[in-house]
């Protein structure tokens, strides 16, 4: 039996895709949006999709649906009820990039305890050509040797990132949900992760329950000076909140590879703030050579497995 599989958002993955062991037409699109899913989709019985949604409505327009391949790790832009309601598998991608996202995730939070984009902008401007002395003192250097890391989301990516802070002396701890009553054994609470954390670094999924988990009162309760590191999803944070915090000086500093909205084409508080002390990358922590050949690999070896009648890696 031949298969009809469509990539909708092909653009989003630039590593080639691996030649599927059964028989298949495959169609790649560059980029899809929502009013083209349909026209798209075609009669494929399965549709690879990174980031383009389908809601219930669309997958109501696409009965031939058997399987949707996600190619990320994240699914919260699929209504997953209405896929168990038609009888449509999902299967995402898994640990793929736990060490290069941790690589990423450590890098920020490097460059910010050590101040580095702010050096950076003072030598540009000539202050150390300006300077006294041999050297220039600028804005607070800290090391990450006894400093507190903490982590919300012990996944992959989570243990990743605390095995590289182990190995640089920073103490780690795991925090609890927020909300939770009773704290896991190994885990601190969620209050005393904001209280005590030099470093606070997300790596949790986004949901109803974490959609801005970190807002005003949470960034007022974080340690004074402490650094905030956000390489999961944008809408973890209250973008507005933070810029406020950073501004103030509650926070010494935030380094954030995810966006509420993205591409932010509309705008976005942290691209506007241009402040020293914070750094924006465009969503590319997951995004290395390696990393992304090995995501390709598993999408395929999904799909593979859907065909032949198993699970592997399945939501649905």
């Amino acid at each position: 039996m031949s298969h009809s599989i469509v990539f909708l958002d092909r653009d989003s993955l630039p590593v080639p895709v691996p030649a599927f062991g059964f028989p298949a037409n495959y169609v790649e699109h560059a980029s899809t949006t929502p009013e083209q899913i349909v026209a798209h989709a075609g009669q494929a019985d399965i549709i690879i999709t990174n980031k383009v949604p389908f809601t219930r409505a669309t997958l109501q327009q696409l009965p031939q649906l058997k399987m949707l391949a996600v190619a990320a790790t994240g699914v919260n832009h699929i209504d997953l009820d209405a896929c168990r309601e038609q009888g449509v598998a999902v299967a995402n991608i898994r640990h793929y990039g736990d060490d290069t996202v941790a690589e990423h995730a450590f890098m920020l939070m490097l460059a910010l305890m050590r101040n580095l984009p702010a050096y950076q902008r003072d030598v540009a401007a000539g202050v150390w050509e300006q300077a006294k002395q041999f050297c220039h003192f600028g804005a607070p250097i800290r090391d990450l040797q006894s400093a507190t890391l903490g982590i919300l989301g012990s996944g992959g990516i989570g243990q990743a990132l605390a095995a590289r802070a182990r190995a640089f002396g920073m103490i780690v701890q795991f925090g609890e949900r927020k909300g939770v009553e009773s704290v896991r054994p190994g885990y601190v609470s969620f209050e005393q992760l904001l209280e005590t954390s030099d470093v606070l670094s997300l790596h949790c999924l986004l949901t109803a329950q974490t959609r801005h988990m970190i807002g005003e009162a949470e960034l007022i309760r974080m340690k004074p000076g402490a650094v905030l590191i956000n390489t999961a999803r944008g809408g973890l944070v209250d973008e507005e909140a933070l810029v406020a915090a950073l501004k103030f000086g509650q926070l010494g500093g935030a380094g954030f590879d995810v966006l509420t909205t993205e591409p932010p084409s509309a705008g976005n508080p942290l691209l506007k703030a241009r402040l020293p002390h914070l750094i924006v990358t465009p969503h590319v922590g997951w995004a290395s050579r390696e990393a992304m050949q090995r995501l390709a690999q598993q999408l395929v070896d999904n799909i593979t497995s859907f065909v032949q009648g198993g699970t592997d890696h399945r939501v649905v």
